[in-house]
């Protein structure tokens, strides 16, 4: 998943230091020989806290280069993820490539949306759906049996890394996946969002590990790939997740598809809000009036969206927008509508797309605030105030979420 953005930390060590300057001057290179040593450089660095599960000093110059430099933030969470999803090792003299996959699925329902084991059937059909749309000849797999949902995800670079490593030498030497799922954090009840497949596909090295580069006659474009492997997928995610609208994303490296996870299902989070209040309150769409702003501490980490009956002050529920790491938004620009990829624009656009045309937009940005009695996050109101969200007294007291 995105590694969410680490609160700066007063003292900054030596390692943390030899990372950040790393990276800014492999962001500063001219030339494709100095980038290489630039980044064989910063490679060993990074290998070295990874194999000693060092996550703190990652996050550190990661947090610290967000910053300072944008650049060197990108380079080194480049460079963290690479090392953290994908590996070369040797088996019986053959040197293989091996990636970490995300298979993303992001759902929306009126009722629940289940994670856990996955039955064999739905195992099979995924090693099945990738052999024939997605990896290339030669490849081999290895299928993690769970359903995951965002919270029993690898949240660090560092778990992450040892995952790669166990589902490496399993599709390697073509054995069995030895994972403790018995474990697994409990699955918060939300109604719109993502779930995960984890795969992991090695080739030979040097050889194609997708489709895509692969020579002519296997090679297929991505859009090919991706209609293939929906159209085999389908139904065995649809007996898998019975009541839920999905749609099902295309097979790539770990942590391009948890973002692309997460931001797909941010629209889809106040799509559920507005049908869960239009069949809650008996109100329509355009009957809901909205409130947006950013939240965050020093630039904007979250936009917090309030819900309200048109003609009413009251918030009565609140959906959260949140930002990842390559997101980024200046003060200034908060309330920006001019520039499409603003996260206001997006949002403004979903709320209008899900039949809310009433939205006042904030452009100062909010502490992010939460109750001091139940700890759930306060949201805006037209006056600028942080309230708490509350349903009408007559409304059904059992609240789902969304994201």
């Amino acid at each position: 998943m995105a590694v969410h953005r680490t609160k700066s930390s007063q003292r900054t060590s030596p390692d943390v230091e030899r990372l950040v300057a790393d990276a800014i001057s492999l962001a500063a290179s001219g030339s494709q020989i100095e980038d290489r040593f630039w980044e064989n450089r910063l490679d060993a660095r990074l290998l070295r806290l990874l194999k000693s599960q060092n996550q703190n000093v990652i996050d550190a110059a990661l947090d610290q280069t967000f910053r300072i430099n944008t650049v060197a933030f990108e380079v080194l969470a480049d460079c963290a993820e690479t090392l953290a999803e994908s590996i070369t090792m040797e088996h019986e003299g053959q040197s293989w490539d091996v990636l970490l996959l995300a298979l993303p699925i992001v759902a929306h329902t009126r009722y629940q949306i289940p994670s856990g084991a996955l039955p064999v059937s739905v195992i099979e059909a995924t090693a099945a759906a990738l052999q024939s749309s997605i990896a290339s000849t030669d490849t081999r797999l290895a299928i993690i049996p769970w359903l995951y949902s965002i919270d029993q995800m690898p949240h660090s670079h560092c778990q992450t890394r040892l995952l790669t490593e166990a589902l490496a030498t399993a599709a390697i030497s073509s054995s069995e996946v030895k994972l403790e799922l018995r474990d697994m954090s409990e699955t918060i009840a939300v109604l719109a969002d993502p779930r995960f497949i984890i795969a992991a596909i090695a080739a030979p090295s040097g050889t194609p590990l997708f489709r895509w580069q692969a020579e002519a006659p296997v090679r297929q474009e991505r859009g090919v790939s991706l209609i293939g492997w929906q159209t085999a997928m389908h139904d065995p995610i649809a007996n898998l997740l019975p009541g839920c609208e999905f749609e099902l994303l295309l097979p790539e490296a770990y942590f391009t598809n948890c973002r692309l996870a997460d931001k797909h299902v941010r629209p889809l989070s106040i799509r559920a809000a507005v049908n869960f209040l239009e069949s809650t309150l008996g109100v329509l769409p355009a009957g809901l009036s909205c409130v947006v702003g950013a939240f965050g501490e020093e630039q904007a980490d979250e936009y917090r969206i309030s819900f309200g009956l048109k003609g009413s002050s009251e918030v009565v529920y609140g959906v959260i927008w949140p930002l990842y790491d390559r997101e980024s938004v200046a003060n200034d620009a908060l309330n920006d509508l001019a520039d499409d990829e603003s996260p206001m624009k997006k949002i403004t656009d979903a709320l209008h797309d899900a039949g809310v045309d009433d939205v006042f937009r904030h452009a100062m940005l909010f502490d992010p605030e939460l109750c001091d009695d139940c700890g759930a996050p306060l949201f805006p109101d037209r006056s600028g105030e942080a309230v708490h969200a509350e349903m009408p007294d007559d409304a059904p007291t059992q609240q789902p979420l969304f994201h």
